[in-house]
């Protein structure tokens, strides 16, 4: 449950410096059944679900937070351990902004004003498992004190001549609120579609991996690696 229409956000935030409280959910596990809150924008969908929660420390203003998710350069090298290699790999090997839609067409990153324009921001990701670009759309909402950042994949995941994961099919919500002077709460949600085969699609902590490394990313928080 992510921090919208009221509810107290489940799992609950930890104090900041700590490793963020988190849950990994399946639809293949037994009893098993998630279904979206309606702030999210997200339709009911079979897949693996992952939450995040923690609070981190930050003295500036909410345009430096923008900033950072708007630094899509910065997501190039982006480090997170794989239960697969055991050890530390490069989740990211490309990023870049985009005009509009157009692969062909990288700039220079997204600025904090054109983060609040509660306009739709496309960038292109390379990551070490596909193998060809993906573009993915970003839009943020922000208020005085709290930012909402969506993500969702516009154009499909491939590997070689297989389709993993089709448009929309990988999507994620950021939550950022001021907790107090000085410290702002972070509550991120990411899931997935089923991938056509077991042998193409990465472990349930995996996904967990991947989703704390963006975490450590925006909140410039150092995490240790889950490795079971």
């Amino acid at each position: 449950m992510p921090p919208c229409e009221g509810a107290s956000p489940f799992p609950a935030y930890v104090e900041p410096g700590r490793t963020p409280n988190y849950r990994v959910w399946s639809e293949r596990d037994p009893g098993q059944h998630w279904a979206p809150p309606r702030c999210t924008g997200w339709m009911p969908r079979d897949g693996v679900l992952v939450a995040v929660a923690g609070q981190f420390r930050y003295g500036g203003n909410i345009a430096g937070l923008l900033a950072r998710f708007g630094r899509i350069s910065a997501l190039r090298g982006l480090r997170y351990w794989s239960v697969t290699e055991n050890g530390w790999e490069t989740l990211i090997t490309d990023a870049s902004a985009l005009v509009g839609q157009e692969p062909a067409k990288p700039r220079s990153d997204f600025t904090a004003a054109e983060m609040e324009t509660d306009a739709d921001l496309y960038f292109t990701e390379t990551d070490n498992r596909s193998t060809q670009s993906v573009i993915y759309r970003m839009h943020a909402t922000v208020t005085s004190e709290k930012i909402l950042v969506s993500v969702e994949n516009v154009t499909p995941v491939r590997v070689f001549m297989f389709t993993m994961f089709s448009p929309g099919d990988l999507q994620s919500v950021h939550y950022l609120a001021r907790a107090a002077p000085g410290i702002w709460s972070y509550y991120g949600l990411a899931r997935t579609g089923v991938a056509p085969s077991s042998l193409l699609e990465p472990k349930e902590v995996s996904y967990l991996n991947r989703a704390l490394a963006f975490y450590s990313l925006f909140t410039k928080t150092p995490l240790r690696p889950i490795q079971r």
